[in-house]
């Protein structure tokens, strides 16, 4: 028993001294920070991401545009696109499903709002409701969503105005950096 408390005690003196002698191993040095990639967004202060439209924006009210901030717009952008649509439209008014609200494109690249129902910069194309103009959330059964997204691009897009939000978003494709979304509800039935 005695030689074992030895050995024991043998083995914490050499580890003891080992840590204040013998050379250290070379630490990894501490890598700097990596510069976070700024991601593309788009946000209202008329409501939050999921939030409630207000009605001043809807059939219900002005039906007029939120305003809308775009940030961080990558580099090498040379012009935006944005979209609105409501993915919850009854299969019985439209069979896919989908009422695209609002399509414009060649947006200048340096534009970080558009504001409250003022007119928006750029090519404002065709609409499900075949009108060239911003058309407010109004669904006719429950609440619906309404995604709102943009998109970076890298080249100015050469499209007849009256483009459908199909024919951008195939004309697009090759030419997107990033794109963001903002999504808002709305029900009219609450009213």
């Amino acid at each position: 028993m005695r030689g074992l408390i030895l050995i024991i005690t043998g083995i914490i003196f050499l580890a003891i001294l080992s840590w204040y002698v013998l050379p250290k191993a070379p630490q990894a040095p501490t890598p700097e920070p990596q510069q976070k990639s700024m991601t593309l967004t788009i946000t209202s202060p008329a409501f939050e991401t999921n939030g409630v439209i207000p009605a001043r924006f809807t059939c219900d009210g002005k039906n007029i545009s939120p305003e809308l901030i775009f940030s961080n717009i990558p580099e090498g952008t040379q012009s935006l696109a944005l979209t609105m649509e409501d993915p919850d439209v009854p299969h019985s008014i439209r069979q896919d499903g989908m009422w695209n609200h609002w399509v414009v494109w060649n947006i200048p690249p340096n534009t970080t709002a558009i504001k409250e129902g003022e007119p928006t910069q750029g090519v404002v194309g065709i609409g499900t409701s075949g009108e060239s103009s911003y058309m407010g959330p109004c669904p006719p059964d429950r609440e619906h969503h309404y995604i709102f997204t943009l998109y970076a691009l890298d080249s100015v897009l050469n499209l007849p105005s009256n483009s459908t939000k199909e024919k951008l978003l195939q004309t697009l494709t090759p030419h997107l950096i990033q794109k963001a979304i903002l999504i808002g509800r709305y029900n009219r039935n609450k009213w």
